[in-house]
């Protein structure tokens, strides 16, 4: 049965997809390009706050979201914390030494709003302790010729602000986001040229508010996600039009937003349903948020999608906020660069929801996501390596919203919660795949100026907690102390840095091989450490054993069956 729904879902997706507004068959899935980056590409890794800082209630501190969020029973995976996570508070020196060796051009954080501003609010308290930390931060990495890109808001609201005002449900967020962003840009502006005002909204808008997997864990279904991102949307224009205005002309710095989208492939390129239906899966993820920040408004098929919905629900207006008139020419061109996180693919093809099942996000699309079989699967259930999209989501970027700078915040691939193998091949293969559709793209012209490699460590991964590994650097977590282990994709991705791409074949194709025999030391350091991995590679031999040698057991004794029953009718005959 699985064999035949392979075959089936098989012979549906062999088709690539074309496009009114986008030409999916321009950039075929073509064979691997040896070249490199223009000059002056910038190479980097990126974490953020919650995810590695730990210190949860130190130095005066404040509560977020997450902080209450993940002490609640059962809403993370074990019931892991950020209270310690990496203990980056107190070990970011050593990081900084390790970036240093990987020769990064630029790494990537987050400050924490609650350990700046512990109520939320910049008229009540700065904490100086908290400002002293990322200065601190900021200082040593310009020592070591690293350039700081700083994210103001990765998730981590203060928690006065969620219980007071309902958080990003209200519209008062606007103008106390703007403080927060205002005192980062007087207190670290002189120093920060890039800054990020928020890290993948849709995940904050979803999964915040209409799934209540993430933080503040509400289930606001049809509405509260839309309300959110309208919010956050204001949010963003005014950070800009403050930097604009008060600080643009003193600090020379940029200010942008970070947009997480997979890539939507149709399923049948001779259905025109489906063709239109993996551009609105595309348009309500990425558009949601790009659309307005470009053009001034939501992407149409979402006011028309979303008010029929509404409609037939009986509303009298459209989930969907609106934009008033000022308001579209107030947000319109808030930008000067996109930035762009990316990790997977899916097909796309029509699904009608009735209205009947109630409002949601997910209904409003009217659409199903598929995946290949084939597609690797390192680990995360959501995360196949389809290197392909990655390309086609950048060239789709360059049509949608006239080639604007873009800058990679993150791209990368996770592994098991039990593999402690630090010889990471298939991250070393998803980095090289990936990182070479990125080239391929800037080929076609798209106007790529730098890349982020997710994440420099392992860290807290929200809802997922330890058990989904990202980080080019392995992190015992058992180990209060918390050290570092560089696996094999360290040495890969320093070659593809110093390289600055892929100069030749013969070169490229050694790198693997050289990261592999660097890791083996570094594996024997983790195991003379630990005897408690000694039970990892039993429980991947489990693994193994379930998934390959019992179905192969299980298919010899159908085949053996078969030819022993053959037998049996022919003697009957």
């Amino acid at each position: 049965i699985k064999m035949l729904q392979r075959c089936i879902l098989l012979a549906l997706v062999l088709c690539v997809s074309a496009s009114a507004d986008f030409d999916w068959t321009k950039n075929e899935r073509s064979s691997f390009y040896y070249g490199t980056f223009p000059t002056g590409f910038s190479w980097g890794a990126g974490t953020s706050a919650y995810q590695t800082e730990g210190a949860w209630n130190i130095d005066g501190k404040g509560i977020s979201i997450w902080d209450v969020f993940a002490h609640k029973k059962g809403k993370i995976f074990s019931n892991d914390t950020g209270d310690s996570s990496c203990e980056g508070y107190y070990k970011f020196k050593d990081d900084i030494t390790l970036m240093k060796d990987m020769k990064l051009n630029h790494y990537r954080f987050s400050i924490s709003w609650p350990r700046i501003l512990p109520s939320g609010l910049k008229s009540e308290h700065i904490n100086e302790k908290g400002i002293k930390y990322y200065d601190e931060l900021i200082n040593m990495l310009l020592e070591n010729k690293i350039t700081p890109v700083v994210t103001l808001y990765h998730w981590d609201l203060p928690q006065v602000l969620q219980e007071k005002y309902g958080g990003w449900q209200n519209v008062s967020m606007v103008n106390y986001f703007n403080d927060f962003a205002n005192l980062c840009f007087e207190r670290f502006g002189n120093r920060v040229k890039y800054w990020i005002t928020f890290n993948n909204p849709w995940s904050i808008a979803v999964e915040g508010f209409e799934t209540g997997e993430h933080a503040p864990g509400l289930k606001l279904k049809g509405t509260g996600a839309y309300k959110a991102a309208h919010h956050i949307i204001k949010a963003h224009a005014k950070v800009w039009h403050t930097y604009d205005v008060q600080w643009r002309s003193k600090q020379k710095g940029l200010v942008g937003i970070s947009l997480t989208a997979d890539w939507g492939e149709p399923v049948d390129i001779t259905n025109q349903r489906d063709i239109e239906a993996a551009e609105r899966y595309i348009q309500f993820y990425l558009g949601w948020f790009a659309t307005p920040i470009f053009n001034g408004d939501y992407p149409q098929v979402m006011k028309d999608y979303i008010g029929r919905k509404s409609g037939q629900q009986g509303l009298g207006a459209s989930r969907l906020p609106v934009f008033s008139s000022q308001e579209k020419s107030y947000i319109k061109g808030t930008c000067d660069f996109l930035g762009l996180g990316h990790f997977t693919t899916r097909y796309v093809t029509q699904k009608n929801y009735p209205s009947g099942l109630g409002d949601s996000y997910f209904t409003d699309r009217d659409l199903a996501e598929l995946v290949d079989p084939q597609w690797p699967d390192p680990g995360s259930e959501w995360l196949y390596s389809v290197p392909w999209g990655f390309r086609r989501l950048l060239n789709f970027v360059k049509t949608q919203y006239g080639n604007p700078m873009i800058y990679v915040t993150e791209n990368g691939v996770s592994e098991k919660m039990l593999c402690t193998d630090l010889c990471d091949n298939w991250r070393m293969q998803y980095f090289k795949d990936y990182i070479n559709e990125m080239l391929k793209a800037i080929k076609d012209g798209v106007n790529v100026k730098g890349y982020t490699a997710w994440s420099l460590l392992d860290n807290f991964e929200w809802d997922e907690g330890f058990s989904e590994r990202f980080g080019l650097y392995y992190v015992d977590f058992r180990n209060k102390n918390k050290p570092r282990y560089p696996k094999a994709s360290v040495q890969f991705y320093k070659r593809i840095i110093s390289s600055n791409g892929f100069p030749n074949q013969r070169e490229v194709e050694s790198w693997k091989r050289k990261s592999v025999e660097t890791c083996s030391s570094s594996n024997q350091l983790l195991a003379a450490g630990h005897a408690i991995h000694v039970l990892d590679p039993l429980i991947g031999h489990m693994e193994m054993v379930t998934e390959i040698v019992v179905p192969t057991v299980c298919t010899l004794c159908i085949l053996l069956s078969a030819v022993f029953l053959m037998f049996l009718l022919r003697g009957r005959l």
